[in-house]
């Protein structure tokens, strides 16, 4: 009887040892296929997705409702193809296109700089040249763009943003945005040529009409003051030279609506919400 009672001890240890691995063996299933739930979810809903009505918003494009009707008409692109499906996920690193300008989920910034001379109005300079970026570079988180440029020689207000809808909005010839230029020449000018630039000089291009031009009260006749909207390459500098005048200093005062007042030369300032509701509405 003892050595049955030892026997049966034995069988019922092994029978425990059995089940409790037989708990782990299913733990362990139930643990991998888990896992690969998990991990099939992972790839099926990134877990960076964004909506795609979200994301145009996030841009400063337009509200949600807006981006749902761009979406809704075909006008948004992602990764080159259409997509007009509401809810539709996109990921950050997606290409996102609306009005052949690629966009991205980022706040709108918009900073605005007191342009000095010896800045090139560049990201970057293949010759090692000092940029506008090197003045703004702790203006904004998101990387920004000039909108437009000034070249080196020329001071005065320029805008950096990265938002691309209104950089393509402000420099598109159809736009002409308005600007105001402070130019000191070489010498005197003469009333004659004054009007001559007033009524239109003819450059490469076609004629430079130009809104006003006059002399600045106050100043020598030498300093002027020329107000106009085209946006040819070096414009300003050309009209004069035509007529034989050299500009010694250019500094543009206005540009869209925009000045460099309480601005010092080599610094910057974001700009009021204002003021961007009023860049939308140009």
């Amino acid at each position: 009887m003892p050595a049955a009672k030892r026997g049966g001890n034995t069988a019922g240890k092994e029978l425990g040892r059995k089940i409790i691995n037989r708990n782990d063996d299913a733990e362990r299933t139930r643990t991998f296929v888990q896992k690969r739930r998990l991990e099939k979810i992972s790839k099926e809903v990134p877990k960076e997705s964004i909506r795609l009505n979200k994301y145009i918003a996030n841009s400063g494009i337009c509200s949600r409702r807006e981006a749902d009707e761009l979406i809704e008409q075909g006008l948004v692109q992602v990764n080159g193809q259409v997509v007009t499906e509401m809810g539709y996920q996109v990921q950050k690193t997606d290409k996102v296109v609306f009005d052949g300008q690629g966009i991205t989920p980022e706040k709108p910034v918009y900073v605005l700089l007191n342009k000095p001379k010896g800045y090139i109005s560049t990201t970057k300079d293949e010759k090692a040249r000092k940029t506008v970026m090197d003045l703004v570079a702790n203006a904004s988180p998101y990387k920004v763009h000039p909108v437009g440029r000034l070249d080196r020689s020329t001071t005065g207000v320029i805008l950096l943003t990265n938002d691309g809808h209104m950089t393509k909005k402000l420099t598109h010839p159809s736009f002409n945005a308005k600007k105001i230029y402070h130019v000191t020449l070489d010498r005197k000018l003469d009333r004659a040529d004054l009007n001559a630039i007033a009524e239109g000089i003819r450059l490469e291009e076609g004629i430079a009409e130009i809104d006003s031009i006059s002399y600045i009260e106050g100043k020598p006749k030498n300093e002027i003051g020329i107000e106009l909207h085209i946006g040819w390459n070096r414009v300003v500098r050309r009209i004069f030279h035509k007529l034989g005048y050299e500009v010694e200093l250019l500094d543009r005062v206005m540009f869209a609506g925009l000045t460099k007042k309480n601005i010092k030369r080599g610094h910057w300032r974001i700009l009021t919400d204002l003021e961007v509701n009023n860049l939308k509405m140009l």
